[in-house]
């Protein structure tokens, strides 16, 4: 039966992605306004797939604010990436720059309005973001960034990258620590059934000194790492 799932939902998901993305990349060129809606609803159509095809169960906790934010997030699989746009309203997410460069893709993610990061730029890398994230922080979008850089395995906790308590600073924004626990259930090729949970921790106020949000930040993101570690804990003690 997993097996069964897991080609139903590659061949629904991919196939459909197919079609969408060549939707999308002709929209950039000749009705920019449409890109916004179709890629909105690729990402519903990720998350159709997950709840019919895959069973997963999608639970959001904590609570999310209603005024512009950052919102750092736990990143353990695509899942987190590809549900972002189902999940957030219209979020101008950080990207690494390398995938703009996929034909298609990356026209249709910059009409989207992602932002793209080259890392490996520095200083440089920080004001090509601010200018490109105008547009979102003028509109009042959610700005999403993976503040751990890349993907990491559920459990493990990673420093946070050195670039984001500048943008922290640069943005001024409050911001939401999101954890993730993808992990487990969101394999790269196998994907079981389960259930994969938002939380939303507690809003971070603007301007504090960069240890502190880091630290903040760092805890927020990994609660529901913590809170897996606590109850194995507590099995193996009454076991």
């Amino acid at each position: 039966m997993l097996l069964l799932r897991n080609i139903a939902f590659y061949l629904a998901f991919y196939i459909g992605s197919a079609f969408i993305s060549a939707i999308a990349a002709l929209s950039s060129y000749v009705r920019p306004k449409w890109v916004r809606p179709i890629c909105d609803n690729w990402s519903h159509w990720h998350h159709w797939c997950c709840t019919r095809l895959l069973g997963l169960t999608i639970e959001i906790t904590g609570t999310r604010p209603d005024v512009p934010a950052l919102y750092a997030i736990k990143h353990e699989s695509f899942f987190e990436a590809i549900a972002m746009a189902h999940t957030f309203d219209h979020p101008a997410g950080v990207a690494k720059r390398e995938l703009f460069d996929i034909p298609g893709w990356g026209r249709a993610g910059l009409a989207y309005g992602l932002i793209p990061v080259a890392r490996e730029q520095g200083a440089k890398a920080l004001r090509s973001m601010l200018k490109a994230a105008k547009p979102a922080l003028d509109q009042g979008r959610p700005i999403v960034i993976f503040p751990e850089g890349t993907r990491v395995p559920h459990g493990t906790q990673p420093p946070l990258q050195s670039g984001f308590a500048a943008l922290y600073k640069l943005f001024g924004l409050p911001v939401v620590p999101v954890a993730v626990n993808s992990g487990p259930v969101y394999g790269p090729f196998l994907k079981k059934r389960g259930t994969i949970t938002w939380h939303f921790g507690e809003m971070i106020e603007p301007g504090l000194p960069r240890q502190e949000v880091a630290a903040r930040v760092h805890a927020g993101i990994n609660a529901l790492n913590d809170a897996v570690e606590t109850e194995t804990a507590v099995e193996g003690e009454n076991a």
